[in-house]
């Protein structure tokens, strides 16, 4: 069933210059298919195996957006409710109409902070200078990708709705202990020595479609740059392997994890056991579409992750799978999770060797691909 898919998975080591990574699918329910290969160090002296856990950079988003989606839920709170109205502050500045959902879909107009001075290890700061600044556009009427501060949107709310529980926090209790996930946003001392380093990518990146995004964040005033480099700190791979920095809940980019685990996350979004079917759908329907205001390409959004831009009848970035029901969240380098409700396929590919390039590179694309072309 799953024929060619070890073998360019072991390609990605013998000719495309992975270090260490793992790979695993599930379907209707079944894992499928949970491969592991390569060293956690560059001297090669530690095996990677499928238990082997890595940062995932953005591929957290999914994690965060999944807790506050089911704090709402559990909670009775429809997303159309303003954030106002269980974080009063945060009507200053003509933010008083923000919904939860502007926030779910990249559309609060909150991708920067003002103020570049705030550290990215400061909750209390971060939040507190969200809710007093005027929005970069009109919430509702614009999308750009919140890089750094939707992981706070979020923590906030869900610590607001849940009467004082941190995001990280309600991940384990609602996500990782009832199905035994290796998945974490601040990752317990116990386990922090288990992690693999991540690293830099060593080669530069080719021209290509991100061109735009590339040239708008080499500008120092542009609103990518400043949505890439607010809150502050922690802009350099290496600067992630601190096991300070690995216990921190940081529900944006600092989530470490098991491709293992993610898969089995993104399974629960193929079935019932933890949202109704209605609810998994309103998840995977476009919310927004069109220009970036940060990434400066089309993007796509559901409620909470990445869908797949489409014009007309065709995809035109394809991260999910050929389904235009999958939706997901990528991380920079080339880690990737995605669910299909309606082939119940789940995915995720997490490696500790970063590429160059906005979004996954063919490593784990060309094995999504051919998976669909496989089975589906």
């Amino acid at each position: 069933m799953m024929g060619g898919i070890a073998e360019l998975f072991e390609e990605n080591f013998a000719r495309f210059g992975e270090l260490g990574a793992s790979l695993c699918i599930e379907r209707h329910g079944e894992q499928v298919l949970n491969l592991a290969g390569g060293h956690c160090d560059r001297e090669k002296q530690i095996p990677w195996t499928s238990k082997t856990p890595v940062l995932i950079w953005s591929a957290t988003k999914g994690l965060a957006s999944a807790c506050l989606i089911h704090a709402a839920w559990t909670h009775d709170v429809h997303l159309n409710r303003n954030v106002a109205d269980f974080w009063p502050e945060y009507a200053k500045e003509g933010k008083a109409d923000t919904t939860l959902l502007h926030i779910l879909t990249h559309q609060a107009g909150q991708a920067a902070l003002r103020d570049p001075t705030i550290s990215i290890l400061d909750h209390e700061a971060v939040v507190a200078q969200l809710a007093r600044q005027q929005p970069l556009w009109k919430p509702g009427d614009l999308h750009g990708y919140h890089a750094r501060t939707y992981g706070f949107l979020l923590d906030e709310l869900v610590r607001r709705i849940t009467q004082g529980t941190p995001l990280g926090t309600y991940f384990q209790k609602s996500f990782a202990e009832p199905f035994a996930l290796d998945l974490w946003i601040g990752i317990p001392d116990s386990s922090v020595a288990r992690v693999a380093p991540i690293f830099a990518p060593r080669k530069a990146r080719e021209p290509n479609a991100e061109n735009a995004f590339y040239e708008a964040l080499a500008q120092p005033d542009s609103l990518t740059r400043k949505a890439f480099l607010t809150p502050a700190g922690l802009n350099s791979p290496s600067m992630m392997n601190d096991p300070n920095v690995r216990r921190h809940s940081l529900p944006s980019l600092g989530g470490i994890g098991t491709a293992e685990s993610l898969a089995r996350f993104y399974a629960l979004f193929c079935s019932d056991r933890l949202f109704p079917s209605e609810r998994i759908n309103q998840i995977g329907t476009v919310q927004c579409a069109g220009p970036d205001q940060i990434l400066r390409v089309n993007t796509a959004f559901g409620i909470g992750f990445m869908k797949d831009p489409v014009v007309g009848a065709r995809k035109i970035r394809s991260l999910f799978g050929s389904s235009f029901c999958a939706f997901g969240q990528p991380g920079s380098g080339g880690s990737v999770g995605f669910c299909d409700p309606e082939n119940e396929v789940a995915f995720a590919y997490v490696m500790n060797q970063m590429e160059p390039g906005l979004f996954p590179n063919a490593k784990s694309l060309r094995i999504a691909k051919h998976l669909y072309d496989l089975c589906l």
